[in-house]
């Protein structure tokens, strides 16, 4: 990649929650930008920021010295790298591709081997954390996993959108992370609802436990953001989606029973959630799991 990185052309594949906001960061930045999604409507998310748009994965790659790529799972990239039309059709292009999703650490491991293989690219597992407004602001953390040296080629570039970028070790190392980050936010989520639900049956305003608590030992960003949109009940627009976070703590039931661990609480949650999304939630805000509480009944 360039030394400089502002002269990198860079694509993006994937325009939903938060590639959307990380699309319009690069632009704020100067970077040029070539995008695409498997809906060309969302397209209509960036076009003001003068990203352009292309036809395909492959046309992504071609006209871009690296590509970052923010979908729905391991099928999803899958799909883009070497699918119809993918990332491996294009003859010629991007030297890295860096995964800002969430993808398994199987998937990374296999598809990064295969891309190098194929394509002659660098794999760097890039999974991020934060929510639209911090991709935005450029205020992401980002955990990161693959070549050493080819992470140092992008740290810069890694750095417009994340003010927290730790590089965890080789191919797969950011998404063991992200697996880990997601069992401390999906548990949280779940704790969440039921403080609430506590706070609201002891007779406590809710609105007033994240101020009281404020600074305390069990403060926290959760607290701060999450629990207040669930006492909020502000849920629309979504900011996240049930059904990622539903699909996120089965990777992590799945990584933990891989491990051979028994995790009671995290199984908790994972089982919460599922119950949660089975009920028809898929589309609603991740937060909006409260509402599994609101009719709970009380024990006599």
């Amino acid at each position: 990649m360039p030394d400089n990185t502002k002269k990198m052309r860079l694509g993006l594949v994937g325009l939903g929650i938060m590639g959307a906001p990380i699309a319009q960061r690069l632009r704020d930045q100067g970077y040029e930008l070539t995008v695409w999604n498997l809906e060309p409507d969302y397209y209509d998310r960036v076009k003001d920021s003068g990203a352009q748009w292309a036809q395909s994965p492959a046309e992504v790659w071609r006209a871009s010295d690296a590509v970052l790529v923010c979908v729905l799972g391991d099928d999803a990239i899958e799909s883009v790298c070497f699918g119809e039309d993918g990332f491996a059709k294009a003859g010629a292009g991007a030297s890295v591709l860096i995964d800002l999703s969430t993808t398994s650490p199987d998937a990374t491991l296999e598809l990064g081997q295969r891309l190098r293989k194929e394509v002659g690219a660098e794999w760097l597992d890039a999974p991020v954390s934060g929510g639209p407004k911090p991709a935005r602001d450029g205020e992401l953390t980002v955990m990161v996993g693959g070549n050493e040296e080819a992470f140092h080629q992008a740290e810069a570039l890694l750095r417009v959108m994340g003010q927290n970028v730790t590089y965890m070790g080789e191919l797969g190392s950011g998404q063991k992370t992200k697996i880990l980050n997601q069992a401390i936010v999906g548990a949280n989520y779940i704790l969440m609802a039921e403080v609430l639900a506590a706070c609201r049956a002891a007779g406590i305003d809710p609105d007033l436990l994240p101020v009281c608590l404020k600074g305390g030992l069990a403060d926290s960003a959760i607290l701060q953001r999450i629990y207040t949109q669930m006492s909020a009940e502000d849920f629309d627009p979504p900011r996240s989606y049930a059904r990622q976070v539903d699909k996120d703590l089965k990777s992590v039931a799945h990584y933990v029973d891989e491990l051979g661990l028994e995790l009671p609480l995290i199984q908790v949650a994972v089982s919460q959630y599922r119950r949660y999304v089975e009920a028809g939630n898929e589309m609603e805000d991740g937060a909006s799991v409260s509402r599994l509480y609101q009719d709970a009944d009380r024990k006599e």
